[in-house]
C-alpha cells in the first residue's frame, strides 16, 4: 500500500470515530424514494475470491443443496485469471443448472479484485436486485436462509439489514478435513452443521453481512465518494471500508433473525500473501481474539 493510501486510511478512520459525520461525503437517499419490495424478491449476492476456491466451494454448493424457492438470486463472484483453483470450481459450478439461481463470474485485475470495494461499487450502481447482500466466499447459505430472508424482506424500505447471529467453526487449520474436502477436485459438498457453534454478532452490519436495499446501492453505490476505497492495490487491502460505508449511510444496519447463516474461520488468511513468519503471527493473533469473543 502506497503512503498516500496509509494516511488517508488513517484519516477516513479518525473521521469514523465521531469527529466528522459521514454527511459530509454522502447525503443518504431519501426514504421516499426507497421502494417497498414484495412477493418473489431478487437478491444479488457479492463475493470476492482470492485463492479461497476451497471455501467458496462450501458457499457455491450451499445454493445447489438449499436453492431458494421465494427468491431469485444472483451469485455473482469477483476473481483474478491468476487463481486458476478458483477459474476451475466456477467453470465447473456454471455448468450446473439450480432453480432460482443465476450464476455471474466476474474478472477483474489481481489489483482491482484486491481493493474488495472496487467491485462491490460496480454491483451496487448497476444492480438490478431488489436486495443486494455484500458478502465473503467464507459464509454459507445453509437451509431456510433465503426464504426466511425473503419473508423478512417483504415490504421494507430499510438501508440495510444483517443477521442478528452466525454459526461459526472453531480457528480452523489448513489441514483440517472441512478445509482440504474440495481441493482434489471441484465438487458440490456440504458442511456438517455439528461442527458450528451459535455466535451472537455485534449490533452492526459488518462486512460479509451488509444486506442493502437495491434502491440504496444504486443511487449511492460502494465508498466511491472515498476515492481511497477505489483505488486498486497490489496485495489484498484490510477492508475498512465495510465500516465507512455504515458511516456513509448514517447507520448500523438493523438485525434480522435470518437461519442458515455459517461462517468457516480459519487460521491462515494466505490472500494477503503473507511470509510463513507473518502468517504465523497473523494466526495466533487470530486465534486469541477468537478465544476472547467466545467467552
Amino acid at each position: 500500500m502506497t503512503l498516500r493510501d496509509q494516511v488517508d486510511e488513517m484519516l477516513i478512520r479518525i473521521a469514523m470515530m465521531g469527529f466528522v459525520p459521514g454527511r459530509w461525503f454522502l447525503k443518504p437517499p431519501d426514504p421516499a424514494t426507497i421502494a417497498a419490495r414484495s412477493g418473489i424478491v431478487s437478491i444479488e449476492i457479492v463475493s470476492h475470491c482470492w485463492q479461497y476456491a476451497h471455501l467458496l466451494a462450501y458457499q457455491l454448493s450451499s445454493l445447489v443443496n438449499h436453492p431458494p424457492t421465494r427468491a431469485r438470486v444472483r451469485m455473482t463472484v469477483f476473481h483474478a485469471e491468476e487463481d486458476t483453483k478458483t477459474l476451475a470450481l466456477l467453470a465447473f459450478f456454471g455448468d450446473l443448472q439450480v432453480p432460482g439461481v443465476t450464476w455471474n463470474w466476474q474478472p477483474l485485475p489481481r489489483t482491482e479484485l484486491f481493493r474488495r470495494s472496487i467491485g462491490r461499487n460496480r454491483v451496487a450502481r448497476g444492480t438490478g436486485a431488489d436486495w443486494v447482500w455484500f458478502t465473503d466466499c467464507d459464509i454459507v447459505f445453509h437451509r431456510d436462509c433465503f426464504d426466511t430472508l425473503a419473508v423478512l424482506l417483504q415490504g421494507r424500505r430499510d438501508f440495510m439489514m444483517y443477521p442478528k447471529e452466525e454459526r461459526v467453526t472453531a480457528m480452523l487449520a489448513e489441514t483440517d478435513p472441512l478445509l482440504i474436502a474440495e481441493r482434489d477436485r471441484p465438487k458440490v459438498v456440504d458442511i456438517d452443521t455439528s461442527q458450528f457453534i451459535v455466535m451472537a454478532n455485534p449490533p452492526k452490519a459488518k462486512g460479509a453481512y451488509q444486506i442493502v436495499h437495491g434502491d440504496v446501492a444504486r443511487q449511492v453505490g460502494y465508498c466511491e465518494q472515498l476515492p481511497v476505497f477505489q483505488r486498486p492495490a497490489a496485495r489484498w487491502a484490510k477492508t475498512y471500508e465495510d465500516a465507512a460505508f455504515r458511516w456513509l449511510l448514517g447507520t448500523p444496519g438493523i438485525g434480522l433473525h435470518i437461519p442458515g447463516v455459517y461462517r468457516i474461520r480459519h487460521v491462515q488468511k494466505g490472500r494477503y500473501g503473507d511470509s510463513r513468519t507473518s502468517a504465523f503471527v497473523r494466526g495466533n493473533i487470530r486465534r486469541a481474539k477468537a478465544g476472547i469473543r467466545e467467552r
